[in-house]
């Protein structure tokens, strides 16, 4: 099924139960960042998938019995993938252009991947899930946006469960919040340093899977147009996070993720 995102675009996401055949599943959650890394490497690729979305925690009845855990997960031509790096590169090995040809520039995208997944990821996420967590029913609407319509219905319900798990698993107080927070401006910072000094982009001198990350992961933070999944727009959040949201958006690697989005990704969410 269709759903509009909170960005105003469309999704691609329905029931894997009517993919049509030859096309991939992505297993997602609508507002997961990781899980737009690996939707717009798939765009890039041209990829035919269906987005099979799930509230958190529901989405679990559909990873575990693939071998997975999280989400993304990836199922395409009888094989499982479950971390969005390894999505990356079967999308650069199946049409994206997202790997620079040059030794050197390939060698730190693959790098700047793996750091921003440890780095910027984990941290983007603690901050935005402190902030959001205070505003139920924004949150409710974000992570239900594009879910089968019975669990759409349920939503209410399952969240009253997911929001206290959410702050166990990922240690959220405001002190963590804090220094989550810390945390993205240093890598934001070590972004603009590196900005400074190349062509623009990254790795090379073009978008390559470095940017993707960077723009994807810093999507909780930046909350940009154009997200494929569910972000809510920057006048609904909570006057804290909006106000930081504004700070990191005007330093330069903010602009560079919005910049991102603007040329790479299309406002509707496709590349």
């Amino acid at each position: 099924m269709k759903g509009a995102t909170a960005g105003g675009g469309e999704v691609r996401a329905r029931s894997h139960v009517d993919r049509p055949p030859g096309a991939a599943r992505l297993i997602t959650i609508a507002h997961s960042h990781y899980s737009e890394k690996a939707r717009w490497a798939l765009d890039i690729a041209g990829t035919p998938y269906v987005e099979d979305r799930h509230l958190p925690l529901l989405h679990r009845l559909q990873t575990r019995p693939v071998g997975g855990r999280t989400v993304p997960v990836l199922v395409v031509g009888g094989r499982v993938y479950i971390e969005s790096g390894d999505i990356v590169r079967w999308a650069a090995a199946n049409g994206a252009s997202l790997l620079p040809t040059d030794p050197e520039h390939r060698s730190v995208a693959v790098e700047t991947e793996r750091w921003l997944d440890r780095e910027l990821g984990p941290h983007a996420r603690r901050w935005a899930y402190a902030e959001l967590l205070r505003s139920v029913d924004l949150l409710n609407r974000c992570v239900s946006t594009g879910v089968p319509r019975i669990q759409r219905a349920m939503t209410p319900l399952v969240m009253s469960f997911v929001r206290p798990l959410i702050r166990r698993a990922f240690r959220i107080t405001p002190e963590s919040a804090a220094r989550s927070l810390r945390r993205v401006d240093a890598v934001f910072a070590t972004i603009s340093e590196r900005l400074e000094v190349g062509d623009g982009w990254l790795a090379g001198g073009s978008f390559s899977s470095a940017d993707l990350t960077f723009a994807a992961l810093a999507s909780p933070v930046l909350l940009p147009d154009g997200f494929g999944g569910a972000l809510p727009h920057l006048g609904e959040v909570p006057a804290s996070m909006r106000a930081e949201v504004r700070r990191l958006r005007d330093t330069r690697a903010g602009r560079h993720g919005l910049k991102c989005y603007e040329q790479c990704r299309g406002r509707d969410g496709r590349a």
